[in-house]
This record gives C-alpha cells, sequence and structure tokens, in this order.
C-alpha cells in the first residue's frame, strides 16, 4: 500500500463511518452564495463553463484545484458533478499505483462522469502517462506482449472530466498541467466568510448557536472551512457534556481552551513548530529539512499543512536560508522579543 503523508488533514476517505457521515452532511450541493460560501471568483468562472458544457452536450473541460488544505477543494468536486448531474467517481493519487489501476477506474466511468482525484501531484509517472490520452482523447493504449511481438490496443472510454486536487501545483509535471483545461486556485476563508460555514454548518447539525459564539470558532479557525466545522462539532459535543447543549461564547471559549486552541487559532502543534524555531533555532534562520528532524515531523506536512497560516498571517518568514520566526510569533507565545527579530507588517 503507498505511504500516505502525515497531516492533520484527513482525507474525507479516512474519517470513521459517524464522522465521515458528518462530514457529507456538511458538504455543499450546489454553487449557490449559501452553499459553497466563499471563492466568488472561481464559482463565477465555473458557472459559466458548466452551463457552456451543459448547452453543447460535451463533458466539462478537466479542471486543476489548488491551494492550502481544507478549503474545499474536495467539495468543489463534488459541486461541480450535482451542477452537471453525473455521477462521481472519488480517488487519490496515492491510491492509484500503476496503470492498471487506472485502467479499471476510468473503463468503469459512466459517459459524463466526474473522476476527482485527490493528491494528484502525487500520481507516479507511469501512470501519468497512462492518462494523457485518456484526457485528450478519451481512449487507454494497451500493450499486449513484449518484446518484437508485442502490439498495442486501443481501447476506448467514456468521455468524463478529470478534476485533480493538490496543495503543490508546481509539483504537477508540465505535461499533465497543461492538458487541464481550467486551473483555479482556492484561497483561505476570511473569518466573516467561516462565520457564514459555522452557521450553515450548525443549522445542518441542529445545533443551537449564539451569533458571537459562531464568530469566535470561525475566527479561530485559521481561515479553513474544514477546520471551522471541526470545532464546530467538538464545542457541541462538549456544550452537551458539560453544558445544557446551547453553544454560547462562555462555552465556545471554554470548549476551545480544552482543545488547547488560543485566541489567534494556534493549537498545540503550531505552538510546537514555533517554540521549535524560537528556542531551539534562536529565531532561525533554520532549514525546512532540520526542522522536520527537530519535530519528529514529516517536511511536506509541515510545508502543505503547518506553514500556509502562519506564514500568511505573519508569525513565520521564509527566507533563502531558511525559517525565521517573527515579532509577532514571540509575543504570541508570550516570550521576549529579541533585538534581531524580523518584523511583521501585517495588520494587527
Amino acid at each position: 500500500m503507498a505511504k500516505v503523508t502525515k497531516a492533520r488533514e484527513a482525507a474525507p476517505a479516512a474519517l470513521p463511518g459517524e464522522e465521515r457521515s458528518l462530514e457529507a452532511s456538511l458538504r455543499p450541493q450546489r454553487l449557490s452564495d449559501d452553499e459553497y460560501i466563499n471563492q466568488d471568483k472561481v464559482k463565477g468562472q465555473l458557472r459559466i463553463i458548466i452551463e457552456a458544457a451543459k448547452v453543447r452536450g460535451d463533458p466539462l473541460e478537466h479542471i486543476a484545484l489548488f491551494g492550502p488544505p481544507g478549503v474545499g477543494k474536495t467539495s468543489l468536486a463534488y459541486v461541480i458533478a450535482h451542477e452537471l448531474d453525473v455521477p462521481i467517481r472519488v480517488t487519490s493519487g496515492p491510491a492509484i499505483e500503476r496503470a492498471g489501476d487506472l485502467a479499471a477506474i476510468l473503463t468503469n466511468l459512466e459517459n459524463g462522469a466526474v473522476l476527482f482525484v485527490d493528491e494528484i501531484h502525487r500520481l507516479p509517472r507511469v501512470v501519468e502517462e497512462v492518462l494523457y490520452p485518456a484526457m485528450e482523447e478519451f481512449h487507454l493504449d494497451i500493450v499486449l506482449g513484449k518484446g518484437p511481438g508485442a502490439r498495442t490496443l486501443r481501447l476506448p472510454l467514456p468521455r468524463f472530466t478529470l478534476v485533480g486536487a493538490t496543495t503543490r501545483i508546481g509539483r504537477l509535471s508540465a505535461p499533465l498541467r497543461d492538458r487541464f483545461g481550467a486551473t483555479y486556485r482556492l484561497d483561505l476563508f476570511t473569518p466573516d466568510a467561516l462565520e457564514q460555514v459555522v452557521r450553515r454548518a450548525a443549522r445542518i447539525l441542529k445545533v443551537e448557536i449564539e451569533p458571537a459564539a459562531a464568530h469566535e470558532i470561525a475566527r479561530r479557525a485559521r481561515g479553513t472551512p474544514r477546520i471551522a466545522n471541526r470545532w464546530l462539532k467538538r464545542v457541541r459535543d462538549y456544550a452537551q457534556v458539560r453544558h445544557d447543549g446551547r453553544v454560547t461564547l462562555p462555552v465556545a471559549r471554554e470548549a476551545l481552551a480544552a482543545l488547547e486552541v488560543d485566541d489567534a487559532g494556534l493549537d498545540a502543534e503550531d505552538r510546537k513548530l514555533l517554540l521549535a524555531i524560537t528556542e531551539k533555532f534562536g529565531g532561525g534562520p533554520v532549514g525546512l529539512e532540520t526542522l522536520a528532524a527537530a519535530l519528529s515531523e514529516d517536511a511536506e506536512t509541515i510545508e502543505d499543512v503547518y506553514e500556509p497560516y502562519l506564514l500568511q498571517e505573519g508569525y513565520v518568514q521564509r527566507t533563502q536560508r531558511g525559517r525565521v520566526a517573527t515579532e509577532r510569533a514571540y509575543r504570541q507565545l508570550g516570550l521576549a522579543v529579541p533585538q534581531n527579530a524580523t518584523l511583521w507588517n501585517g495588520d494587527e
């Protein structure tokens, strides 16, 4: 079995049964603003190409989605399938180890279906080469036999739409990247947009929540709807066990404190990373591999999961020599700010 990168943001397929069911219930179905919240520019462009494809009766162009973990790439793939009114098949790059695995998936698709491949940058090269003619001409070239007697069999495929998701668009090979008709970046959410996500999830989960509590959860959700929904479910559990089930602002703060989520949305793992830079390495610069070794963590997980929010919020900076903790990181950790600390000029 392919090695799966260790990460806080687990794929939906890895969730336990009950949690997976909850995750599915919170997933938006349509591109409407009250369903799929935020990403307005991407939604506007998708509406046009989806409607045009439906008018022509053609399959939608292949689409690449990229951005930080948890910002809605998987959800958007489901939304695209619902908007087209076609079935969706879900898999991931690490799960497709051989060309035969891909052939089995493609030949069993329905005509017009959406094939969603998460972590598409981790497809093996031999699988990529089989995918090229499938994307361009909707056929598979299968080699039968070996040596001088080998021959090629061309197998027609249903006309499908590939939706590939990745946190690292630069890791896609140029030939694969060029075969996508549209590429969209999904950004981290604003606190206001996340508050809408929390309120929508609370309605679906039948959780009574105060507006101030929804704002507090959203404010600490690191710009990520997946985390916002996760915190809401954990706060709901806390309210049901320790209180009367109603999520008020004091209850939300108490529950988040129990989860070790601070007022800036940093959790224990974030603080562990920042403390490693500030205390073990004197504020940096420190190389990614050295930092990963010090934390007993995978370098790709640090780069893909932890860093995007810490970089955006100005707790860490990347330099040619390595990662550097900023003045804001020292203040958030309650540490004395050294004179040579890097200043952060973002909004306080």
